[in-house]
This record gives C-alpha cells, structure tokens and sequence, in this order.
C-alpha cells in the first residue's frame, strides 16, 4: 500500500513530542493547522476523534488490528456482535443453533441492506467467509477455524466444521460481512494484499450493514462518518457524523483536546494522566486492555539479517541468549518510570491471564538478574555481546518506540548493542509479515480472552491454513505444536485446560517470546462526551454523546 503523505502535525518519532501537554506557546502553530483540519466536523452532534495511528485499510479482511477493525466496525458487521460487557449477542443472525458438534446453523435477520441499497442475504455471508479465508487475509485464521458455510435457503446458513471447535462463536464474532455485489461489481472479490502494497478500491471505500456509512477516507489525514438512517438496530448515543483524524505526537493531540478542537483521545500518554485528571472540561477513564506487548526473535535462520555476530551465527536460536534477554530487562522500571504504573507486568503468554486459566505459575515472570544474564551470555558464547537491530514500531502501542529504546538500554548492559528502528506500524507489520525482521516489538490482544485466538495464529508453527500465521521468529517446537493442536480441537472442558496449560508451560520454558506487558488504556475526553470503555479498546460510535455544552 502506497503511504499517503502526512498532514504537518503527524510527528513520527516520539523523541520529538513536546514535554508538557499544557505548554500551549510552542504548540499553537501545530494547534491552528489542527483546528482548521477539524472544522469541517464542529457541529452538534458532531464527535471529533483522534489517537496518534490511523486505521490501515478499509477492507475488513486485509489486516487485523484493533484500530483498523475498530473503525470498519462501525461500518461493517458481523453474524454476532458484543455487548458492553463483551457477551456475545445478535447481530446479522438472530439465532443460531449447535446442530451437533462440527454443525452451526444460523437464522439470518431479515430486511437488512447494505448502505448502497442492495439486500442482505446468505449469499453475502458465504461469500464473504470464503473472502477471508484468502491467503492475503489476515484474519484467515479465523475463517478457517468456523468450517465451510453453506447456503440452505436465503436466510439460512450452516457451517460445517472439520473439527470441533471450541470457540466457534468468538470466531464467528471476528468475521466481517461484505456485499458479494458490491465486491464483485469493484473488482475486490479478493482482499487487498496489504504487505505486498497492494491497492484496491476496498481500501479506500466501503460498503456495509452498519450503524455508521463512511463517507470520506483520506489515509494518514481523516476519515469521515454519517449515522445510517437505515440501520436495523438501536442508537444508544446521539452522534449524527465522526471525525476521525490521527494525530502522532502525544502534545499535539493532548493539547486538542485541552482547548476543545477534539473531544475524544483514545490513547492519552501515561505521563500526561495525573495533569490531565486535574485539567478542567476533562475526563478520564482508565482500564487494564487485554493485550500483550512483548518482543519476538527470528528463531529460524542460521546467520540473522540484521545483526553483527562473531562467527555470522544467530544467537536466538540458543535458549540461553534468549533468556539472557528476558532477564535482563528492568520490568518495575519499565512500568514506573516510562509507562508511569500504566502496565501490568507479567510472565504469561496470553493476553489475558483468563486465557492461562488464572494460574499464577503460568503468569510468573523471569526475576530480573543482571548476574545471571551474563552468565548465560557468556555460557552460549556470547561473552562479549552482538549488535542487532529492533524492528519497533512508533504510532501502535502505548510507548512503543520508548520502550524499545528503553530495552535497548537495558540490554547493553549484557553488551548487546541494540539499534532501533522505529517506523510507523503501516511499514513495519507488511515488514514483519514478509518475516523481514531479527528482533521485534509487538502486541497481541483483542475481545476474546481464551488462549486458543493466540496459541494456533501467534505461537504455533507456521504452518497450513494460516496456522502460525503470525510467528514472525518463526520458532518450531514441535512438543508445544502437538498439545495447542490437541487442545483446539478437544471439546472436554477440563481436558482442554489441561492441555492448554501444558502447551503454554512448553512454550514459556523454551523462551520464544519474552513478554513484558498488559498495557492499560487511559482513554480522555471532553466533559460533555460520553464514551463506553471496553477492555478491548473498542470504540463504539452508536454508544457516544456529545451533550450541548
């Protein structure tokens, strides 16, 4: 996908922000240029949003992160959907029944179109299942895991599993639903092939059941919603149009908010929380995400693409160098100093400690030892370190380019000389699909807090159908491969728990990723907005208002 030119405001490195949200004299140029970007939305009913990312694709089935699904969510809809408190509820289909265990059929709502007028039907369910099984998608995973669909009659689907599943519904739930039409008519019966920067008229259009209809996308710059007069279900907020526009330094988007240019930041900086907590005409609402941030390593190759090593040999592939790494790392210092207690530490694998059960063996972390860390260096031969580069991106998670700056600190410590290479996350995810990478930042987490939607896409071998779809260090351990495989096909509940946590033990003790992580999500606004907060960092626009003020 071509990178779109950025508007004057969009910083790229953290390094330049402002220090002080509230300095406003040597932000006002930056403001002024903000302020007339966003006058287009000032009017009532009007929300106008920011966080320092913008979404990278309107095709629902090109890429798969919160953001980007986030705001094709508003336009496009799924068979279920989520409540406030994430239980799954009706969406497109109005019920569903498990015929027997590799059998769901669906009963679809009927009198829905899609925002061009054309009718919805089980024809653009099985379509669209299909679409995201493609290889370019990046939600194949999940549309393999839900089976073959199959249209009974116009408002019947069955899904036919291979296996048992046992989250078939949280799949589900991850499946947007395209107009066949409408996709055929355009020539985006495939989904936009993001890494090899490919464009379709999908990326930049939209056209689905939702609550809000797209009217405007002008990547890196804004992108525009209206309320669908249309839509089959209930508005519990008030807004009528959204302005979305993303903004990359923290300052400059605090500051926004502060004197009222936008009225809801959906990632605030940590050190900027306690100002903002006493900041006049402001809200904040704090809440742990269910996402993991963690660092991954090119396990798989002999001789590392970026990296100098005596005798040209990759030290990932030794468990001790990567240990090393993981004790090395301050984590009471990360969470204190730079993320400003805004983290939760941790030694588990799964985004969410639900998903290893609540063990706390499972969540326990490596102590920080600096002794230790260079011993094990020294034990692999690596007494005297390497230099490698950290592929990090600077616009996705909270902190992430201060963090891999932090970590690289940190790490020369055991003389591992660490160069960061920061970049927007619209270079560096199509870099680290194409596993073009050494050594990474990177985040996993969602809605759904089961282990089963990171073991098979995250840690799994690459394999199949999307198995290991997202193993960027592309690790094989095939004692761990056999237990995830057993427990996502094993319909026991109790079996099942047990064999996710002896997949998730193996995977631990062998060290292929080093966690350091849940991020919290403070989320701001101005007085007279009212935002639901979820731990998924999902934004509903048909839950906001915007009061008079």
């Amino acid at each position: 996908m071509t990178t779109m030119p950025q508007p004057s405001l969009s910083v790229r490195s953290a390094r330049r922000s402002a220090p002080g949200v509230l300095r406003r004299a040597g932000l006002a140029p930056l403001a002024f240029g903000l302020l007339a970007l966003l006058a287009a939305g000032a009017q009532a009913q009007t929300l106008r949003w920011s966080s320092q990312g913008d979404m990278q694709t309107a095709d629902p089935h090109a890429q798969n992160e919160i953001i980007t699904n986030a705001m094709n969510g508003q336009v496009y809809e799924r068979l279920v959907s989520r409540d406030r408190n994430l239980v799954i509820v009706p969406g497109l289909a109005t019920e569903w029944t498990q015929v027997s265990p590799r059998l769901w059929r669906f009963k679809l709502r009927q009198g829905v179109k899609f925002h061009d007028g054309t009718p919805f039907t089980a024809d653009d369910v099985v379509f669209s299942v299909n679409r995201a099984k493609d290889p370019a998608s990046q939600i194949s995973v999940y549309a393999e895991a839900v089976g073959t669909p199959r249209k009974i009659d116009d408002y019947t689907v069955e899904f036919q599993l291979a296996q048992i599943n046992p989250i078939f519904l949280q799949h589900i739930d991850l499946l947007f639903i395209m107009s066949r039409k409408w996709s055929e008519t355009h020539g985006v019966a495939r989904p936009q092939n993001f890494k090899d920067k490919q464009e379709t008229y999908a990326a930049t259009h939209s056209n689905g059941t939702g609550p809000y209809v797209m009217t405007s996308r002008e990547p890196g710059i804004r992108t525009t919603f209206k309320r669908n007069p249309n839509w089959w279900g209930k508005f519990d907020g008030n807004v009528q149009d959204a302005v979305y526009t993303p903004i990359a330094n923290d300052a400059t988007r605090l500051a926004a908010l502060v004197s009222g240019e936008i009225d809801f930041v959906q990632d605030p900086s940590p050190r900027d929380i306690p100002r903002l907590k006493q900041t006049a005409g402001v809200k904040v609402q704090e809440g742990v995400e269910n996402r993991l941030v963690f660092v991954g390593m090119d396990q798989a190759r002999d001789k590392l693409l970026y990296a100098k090593v005596p005798g040209d040999r990759n030290p990932f592939k030794d468990l001790r160098v990567r240990q090393a790494l993981y004790q090395a790392i301050d984590i009471n210092t990360l969470r204190t100093k730079l993320m400003n207690g805004l983290s939760l530490p941790t030694g588990g694998v799964t985004p969410s400690p639900l998903g290893a059960y609540d063990d706390p063996q499972l969540e326990t972390r490596l102590p920080f030892d600096l002794a230790a860390a260079r011993k094990l260096m020294a034990d692999a031969g690596y007494a005297n370190g390497f230099e490698v580069t950290l592929d990090c991106t600077n616009n996705r998670y909270v902190n992430d380019e201060r963090i891999c700056l932090a970590l690289a600190s940190m790490w020369a410590q055991i003389k591992v000389k660490v160069n960061v290479n920061a970049q927007p996350r619209v270079l560096m995810f199509p870099k680290l699909e194409k596993l073009d990478t050494s050594l990474y930042l990177y985040g996993w987490g969602g809605t759904i807090t089961d282990a089963e939607t990171a073991i098979t896409p995250l840690m799994r071998n690459r394999g199949e159908k999307s198995v290991g779809q997202y193993n960027f260090g592309n690790w094989k351990d095939d004692k761990f491969d056999q237990l995830a495989a057993a427990s996502s096909g094993e319909a026991d509940p109790k079996k099942r728990e047990e064999l996710v946590k002896a997949a998730l033990r193996e995977f631990r003790a062998q060290t292929h990723l080093i966690p350091l992580h849940r991020q919290m999500i403070p989320w701001a606004t101005r007085a007279n907005v009212t935002v639901q907060h979820r731990p998924d960092n999902w934004f509903e626009l048909r839950w906001a208002s915007v009061a008079a003020k």
